[in-house]
């Protein structure tokens, strides 16, 4: 019974109330503003699209990432913490490291923009910008060197004169170099414990025993007592200023 009571309120509540409906239509026009509106329109919504990767290429994620990632396994606890806690750690590090430079795109770009003031390529220019000096900051001479030499242009004598699809990926490269050195330092502690834990283990006869087994809470100790995760968020942080 109370079903069919609820049935038939919503069928006359549906009655009663007409839903709004969404149309989107391609009509002809000619108008060029009309066409360039939707072009801009389409542009947004690919940018939007892409805006993960466009967070990986041009921001800290990519080493912050990398970093967390090593030192997971370089304290061997499998999956402990979880790829989505490493994942979400490193995207708001991302934010607090690249909110200087974030700050700088609204005040310059975004804030005009919406004001009216500048255009939406204007805009485009000017929020590059600020992103272009982080990059070029994070950057290694050799590593822009080497993609200036791949794309075939003529050696540019100032940073004005490097295009942006050369200067990502030498960024990008140079972010992964500085990544790995990172969690190779990250490495060493951890690495000699294993050893000597190896080492103590076969001298005591105890071959089958997993020296994994063993090592892993002393380096959960080291690591809890040196304030581990205070140490490694600090360096990653001083290592973009």
């Amino acid at each position: 019974m109370i079903v069919i009571s609820f049935s038939l309120f919503l069928r006359n509540y549906s009655i009663a109330q007409e839903l709004p409906t969404l149309r989107l239509e391609l009509a002809p026009s000619d108008k060029p503003q009309d066409v360039a509106g939707t072009l801009q329109l389409l542009g947004i919504v690919t940018v939007l699209a892409l805006a993960p990767s466009i967070a990986i290429m041009v921001t800290s994620f990519t080493r912050i990432v990398v970093v967390l990632s090593f030192l997971r396994s370089s304290l061997g606890t499998q999956q402990i913490p979880p790829g989505q806690v490493i994942t979400a750690l490193a995207l708001f590090l991302t934010f607090f490291t690249m909110f200087p430079t974030f700050s700088q795109i609204e005040k310059v770009s975004w804030q005009p923009y919406i004001k009216g003031e500048i255009t939406f390529q204007e805009a485009i220019d000017r929020g590059v910008k600020p992103l272009r000096e982080f990059m070029f900051r994070q950057t290694r001479e050799n590593d822009l060197a080497l993609f200036v030499k791949l794309s075939k242009i003529p050696r540019p004598n100032t940073r004005d004169d490097v295009p942006t699809y050369v200067l990502i990926p030498a960024f990008m490269v140079s972010e992964l170099s500085t990544a790995f050195q990172m969690g190779f330092m990250l490495y060493l502690p951890f690495l000699v414990i294993d050893m000597i834990v190896a080492s103590i283990l076969m001298a005591m006869g105890m071959l089958m025993l997993p020296p994994v087994m063993i090592s892993l809470p002393f380096k959960l100790l080291l690591f809890v007592l040196v304030d581990g995760w205070s140490l490694v968020m600090n360096s990653l942080v001083q290592s973009f200023r």
